[in-house]
């Protein structure tokens, strides 16, 4: 008789190859959609918003007249940086409990 393997009913490799290439292709189509979404972050009661892909690179942004002062620049400034950083938060949060979803919660490193 034989002896059995160390590892008794370890998983086949190939079944493993094929489950981390399923799970490539669908953080690859996670990406894409998430590219091509859409973020919206606003700050001073949506005197300043800031719309970001999913990247995080910014689209475009909107300023109210009042928030245009032309004797408190660093008011307005601020108000910019507070929106942008609000959007990019829900970016994160999204891709977040995006990759949560498809790793079933379990916290894989370097992955967001």
């Amino acid at each position: 008789m034989g002896k059995k393997p160390f590892f008794g009913g370890a998983p086949n490799m190939g079944n493993l190859m094929k489950e981390a290439q399923k799970m490539q292709a669908k953080m690859t189509k996670m990406q894409d959609e998430l590219d091509n979404m859409l973020f919206t972050g606003s700050s001073g009661g949506e005197m300043v918003t800031v719309i970001l892909n999913g990247k995080g690179i910014l689209q475009k942004i909107d300023l109210s007249p009042e928030a245009v002062d032309p004797d408190d620049v660093d008011m307005l400034q601020d108000l910019i940086v507070a929106a942008f950083n609000d959007a990019n938060n829900k970016v994160e949060e999204y891709s977040k409990n995006q990759m949560s979803q498809m790793t079933g919660g379990m916290s894989i490193p370097g992955l967001f």
